[in-house]
């Protein structure tokens, strides 16, 4: 039995992928193994990240590694798939030749037919879980029709196509027939999901089916985009007690001059009612959102605007980053990147600076109540949890004292006690 070390980089769309075809390997008689802390497989996959300048760096040095690797007689065969072998796959196949084949990110009949298998696609919705047990992603799309001015992401990935809505539920009931009970619904834009194969936004009618099914305790919606945004989904996410009131929703800046130019089709005024109507419908929701600094033609005035934003906004959970130049985008194209490097690590700073303040008062505002979590795992000192409002690998966890034995996948309920920036401790009832 030959043994595929798989190795995955990037968001939680590329681990669903790897997650996707190592059961396909798994049926074939393949032993897998993911993310493995040494690497044992006679055969190597790595599924890369080609989205800004440092993932293409770590998806490059990894495959630089495995190549050496196989060079010294440790490895049979490498091979390399993912966005950035879909990006740049001529350029590198010259670079690094030691590669026995790269594939698009999309080729798993490919990848499948040169390991001697033909792909199944009656078990295409069959997984290999990475995660814990009790939680999985869902992807209910693929690609984008966006065109924001700085992602590169339709490059790779192309025009936005949805998921029919029986393949999703479906692939539901057979992770919860695994013992699955929390959802992290993925998109790269989950709002329009349903227009190319219904003609509509179909997104609000998917989210009431999934939360229907027996077995599905928590449902979460990421990576939302705010143009156009499909209401209709509020009234659900309200209403559903299994429907986390949490939103994934990237919003970039508040500028108008600057959401203009990463053709956003937003405006300042058009965000901030989007956030006001959130909230009103959706009482106690947490709002996580990514925000850009340093994107051609970001001065110190619309970085101030943007500060006073986040002040005002408090967004419950906040992420940001420095923008980076990507090759064959409309910025790269048709803007100047003249912010220095020192100049957007510095705005990036103080605004994470600023962001920490206020993540700590939203998680003071939590001590004393309790709370439903549900136990990811168990360390030394403390059981990890999370609430409905924090989602793996993101968001803030809470520790829990050992005073109570608690189950792994189990919910319980938990006193929260004391509250850090990125993290609450609590005891269980």
């Amino acid at each position: 039995m030959k043994k595929i070390d798989f190795i995955t980089l990037g968001c939680s769309k590329n681990l669903v992928d790897s997650e996707y075809l190592m059961s396909q390997l798994e049926s074939a008689g393949f032993q897998v193994e993911h993310d493995a802390d040494v690497l044992t497989g006679d055969i190597a996959v790595v599924n890369t990240c080609g989205f800004i300048a440092d993932a293409q760096e770590e998806s490059i040095n990894t495959i630089l590694e495995l190549a050496q690797r196989k060079s010294e007689g440790r490895l049979e065969r490498l091979y390399v798939m993912g966005c950035l072998s879909a990006r740049f796959m001529k350029e590198l196949g010259q670079e690094i030749p030691e590669v026995d084949r790269y594939f698009g990110k999309f080729d798993w009949p490919g990848l499948m037919e040169e390991l001697g298998h033909a792909y199944n696609r009656k078990d295409k919705n069959h997984r290999h879980l990475t995660t814990p047990s009790h939680y999985a992603y869902i992807k209910i799309s693929e690609g984008c029709n966006r065109h924001c001015a700085y992602c590169a992401i339709p490059i790779m990935t192309g025009r936005h196509k949805s998921r029919p809505v029986e393949d999703i539920l479906d692939e539901i009931r057979y992770l919860v027939s695994k013992g699955v009970s929390e959802f992290q619904v993925i998109a790269q834009e989950l709002t329009y999901y349903g227009i190319d194969i219904y003609g509509e936004r179909r997104i609000a009618g998917l989210v009431d089916s999934m939360a229907k099914i027996p077995g599905v305790h928590w449902i979460r919606l990421h990576y939302a985009y705010p143009t156009q945004f499909p209401y209709d989904i509020l009234p659900v996410m309200a209403s559903r007690d299994n429907v986390c009131s949490y939103l994934d929703i990237a919003l970039q800046h508040i500028s108008d001059k600057v959401l203009t130019n990463m053709r956003r089709h937003i405006s300042r005024q058009e965000t901030l009612d989007l956030l006001a109507r959130l909230r009103n419908e959706v009482p106690g929701i947490h709002i996580r959102t990514t925000l850009m600094v340093g994107f051609p033609g970001e001065g110190e005035q619309e970085y101030e605007e943007l500060l006073d934003f986040v002040k005002t906004a408090r967004f419950e959970r906040m992420g940001a980053f420095a923008y980076s130049e990507e090759n064959g985008t409309w910025a790269a194209q048709n803007l100047t990147d003249d912010i220095p490097d020192e100049v957007k690590q510095d705005r990036l700073h103080r605004l994470m600076a600023l962001q920490e303040d206020i993540s700590l008062d939203i998680q003071e505002q939590k001590v004393g109540q309790t709370l439903r979590v549900i136990i990811d795992r168990e360390e030394d000192d403390y059981y990890i949890g999370r609430t409905q409002w924090d989602s793996p690998e993101v968001d803030p966890e809470v520790l829990i004292s050992k005073e109570k034995p608690l189950a792994i996948g189990e919910f319980a309920q938990v006193k929260i006690t004391q509250a850090l920036p990125f993290e609450l401790l609590g005891t269980a009832d």
